[in-house]
């Protein structure tokens, strides 16, 4: 009788396994999709020392540089947190405002120490934070519409305390008030300062905190993220609530800076913090809003500004180059990572679970 073929005859099957997984070599790191900022910020030091020779390339202008654009890198990480927790704050410039005018104001015409109207301030700056929260999250309002309706109150407030008028005073160019800003350490501006720590700050809380992870994972998939346990509703909340309070201290220090309350002075910052936390989201990364993109973005962004200021170019220049800039980070952004959209659908794809 003929014996028929079993299991153990057939040939071996070709395994499926995949190969072990093998680390990222150099390349990967110094890819022009991980550090691009970096090489285009390199090309414009060399075209702009080109044209201008020594004019450029001098320790002044690094130092004007750092310092010039200290305040935008403190207003665009007042963006980076909400952004990883998937919402926008387009009220963050009209908060910057708020609380240089406030502190003005109550140091002017209401007689407050400085330590007071400072406070007071900053009390200001959590109450915006909690509104945004409230209208964003417990109302659930799209946040791009939600904050852009408390921008518009927290400008008219603005326009209230002001009378749509600068506050300017001796006291407001008085030691005290001044060295908020002024002051240096090191030979360093006190604001780089407060960047450098603020970016610190963010930076560990996103890469090396289990709320830094839940963060990201809310922005990515706030669905899957609340499936697995992961608090949303308080994330997204407090993400706003932090952002406004990191508004409000930039807009106290570029009070300072200036030595006015200026009931506008927060909305120049609104265009270069959005290009700089969107060309940050590019960068080191790839595809999240991280602290040191932006801040990277932001040197870069300066560097083009101050290189083209130095050249005599239109004032229009700038906000062309930034524009610019806005434009290609998004696009960059959206080619790989689908900008918001992509980066959640992303996360579905890639993500550890969360604990």
């Amino acid at each position: 009788m003929t014996r028929l073929p079993t299991e153990a005859d057939a040939p071996p099957r070709p395994t499926t396994e995949a190969p072990p997984r093998r680390g990222h070599g150099v390349s990967h790191y110094l890819s022009f999709n991980r550090i691009g900022a970096v090489y285009l910020l390199i090309l414009a030091i060399v075209l702009f020392t080109v044209k201008l020779g020594g004019v450029f390339f001098a320790g002044a202008t690094v130092k004007q540089v750092v310092d010039n654009y200290s305040i935008t890198a403190m207003a665009a990480l007042a963006l980076v947190v909400p952004l990883s927790a998937g919402v926008f704050d387009l009220s963050f410039a009209y908060t910057m405002s708020l609380t240089g005018v406030t502190t003005a104001y109550l140091v002017v015409h209401a007689g407050l120490g400085l330590g007071g109207a400072i406070a007071v301030a900053m009390l200001a700056a959590l109450v915006v934070g909690l509104v945004n929260a409230f209208v964003v999250v417990v109302l659930k309002i799209d946040s791009l519409i939600g904050t852009l309706g408390t921008g518009s109150l927290i400008q008219a407030a603005n326009t209230f305390i002001t009378g749509d008028s600068p506050i300017n005073d001796d006291k407001l160019t008085a030691p005290g008030y001044a060295h908020i800003a002024q002051a240096s350490w090191a030979g360093i501006t006190i604001p780089v300062v407060y960047a450098i720590v603020l970016a610190a700050v963010i930076w560990h809380v996103q890469e090396h905190t289990v709320t830094g992870r839940r963060l990201y994972a809310t922005g990515f998939n706030e669905r899957a993220a609340r499936l697995a346990g992961v608090p949303t509703f308080r994330l997204r909340f407090t993400s706003l609530v932090a952002g406004a309070l990191i508004a409000g201290f930039t807009g106290i220090v570029l009070g300072s800076s200036v030595g006015t309350g200026d009931p506008a002075s927060g909305t120049p910052y609104l265009l270069p913090a959005f290009a700089a936390v969107f060309l940050g989201a590019t960068q080191f990364k790839e595809g999240r809003f991280n602290a040191g993109g932006t801040v990277l973005a932001v040197v870069l962004l300066g560097t083009g500004d101050t290189g083209l200021a130095l050249a005599g170019a239109a004032t229009w220049a700038s906000n062309t180059f930034t524009g610019i800039v806005l434009i290609a980070a998004l696009a960059v952004t959206g080619k790989q990572r689908g900008t918001l959209r992509g980066i959640k659908r992303r996360l579905r794809r890639t993500a550890e679970p969360v604990s």
